[in-house]
């Protein structure tokens, strides 16, 4: 069983996260704290398998946070789950040694998916996959609009054109294989294609 803390200010956003946590087997929460002071203080006295935070609270922010439990020798794996995609933020937290970096609006699939990897012992950063999306804003939404379809949705079809199968699909967005499925079913539907030929037609009328 993987012990899991959490903190995040926003109350309905970490009981939100903690429900969807404590769906999978294998993740129990045993603590949701609003700031880093109660996370940190809370860790003196209790050892957790790893450690789930925000970066932005009040009073002892989530660096501030890692720097201290960094500093009370505290081995639990840390993983950042924030709102900013700044890099320089990002890069603060790498020279504190998180394990993990996840976006708030990443599908709850990758933060699950982080979770059980930074437990195995590996490093999970999706910074750098969320800073090319941003970077990639207008064509998405131009795409969006004409043939609305979602972000996530073209992503998928353009792996689609160049080959990948859903499994594959599924380890390059770190999405499970039903989440991949769901997403190629409502790509046919919107695009109003039947067929595999179809599909990899239209996707090569798109230009993608």
């Amino acid at each position: 069983m993987i012990r899991v803390v959490l903190a995040d200010d926003h109350k309905m956003f970490a009981k939100g996260i903690a429900n969807l946590l404590e769906k999978e087997e294998d993740i129990q929460v045993i603590g949701v704290f609003n700031n880093g002071k109660d996370l940190v203080e809370f860790l003196k006295k209790q050892s957790v398998d790893l450690i789930l935070t925000d970066m932005n609270m009040p009073g002892m922010d989530g660096l501030a946070a890692i720097q201290q439990i960094r500093k009370n020798k505290i081995q639990s794996k840390v993983v950042v789950l924030s709102m900013y995609d700044d890099e320089d933020i990002f890069k603060k937290c790498q020279k504190q040694g998180v394990d993990g970096y996840v976006l708030k609006d990443a599908d709850p699939d990758e933060l699950v998916y982080t979770i059980r990897e930074v437990i195995n012992g590996h490093h999970v950063m999706h910074f750098q996959r969320v800073l090319k999306q941003v970077d990639e804003d207008q064509y998405y939404d131009s795409f969006k609009q004409k043939f609305k379809l979602s972000r996530r949705e073209l992503q998928i079809l353009s792996l689609i054109k160049d080959g990948h199968s859903n499994q594959s699909i599924a380890d390059d967005l770190f999405l499970s294989i039903y989440t991949v499925e769901t997403h190629r079913k409502n790509i046919h539907h919107k695009l109003g294609v039947n067929t595999v030929v179809e599909l990899m037609k239209k996707a090569l009328e798109m230009n993608l």
